[in-house]
């Protein structure tokens, strides 16, 4: 969408985003961001994650924070350390793949030489 000119009017509607239909959208965003306060982080995280349960944007939200690296908060139901993790499996089976994939290509390679 192209950006409003800086002499368009302040009252233009803001574009729709994804996260105007979150199910946290209009809660205090530091219950996202536990840690620093007085109730434990660990449960201030599993209450957070409870509200992404029941968010209809989850996976939305989700591939923001890993498209973007978020390195803290919860964001699509995970945290900081449940993200790295999925983030780690997906770059070790991607390295899985590329193996194999080369493995094949330099078996076929051998196979079509020793036939010629």
């Amino acid at each position: 969408m192209p950006r409003p000119s800086r002499y368009a009017p302040n009252n233009l509607p803001r574009p729709w985003h994804w996260s105007d239909d979150a199910a946290c959208s209009g809660m205090d965003t530091a219950l996202f961001f536990p840690g620093g306060g007085p109730v434990p982080g660990k449960l201030e995280a599993e209450y957070a994650k409870k509200v992404c349960d029941q968010c209809p944007v989850r996976s939305t939200c989700l591939t923001h924070a890993l498209t973007f690296r978020e390195d803290h908060g919860v964001w699509g139901g995970l945290d900081e350390q449940e993200r790295a993790a999925l983030l780690r499996e997906a770059r070790l089976a991607a390295d899985r793949q590329r193996r194999q994939e080369k493995a094949a290509r330099e078996k076929e390679e051998a196979d079509a030489g020793a036939t010629a």
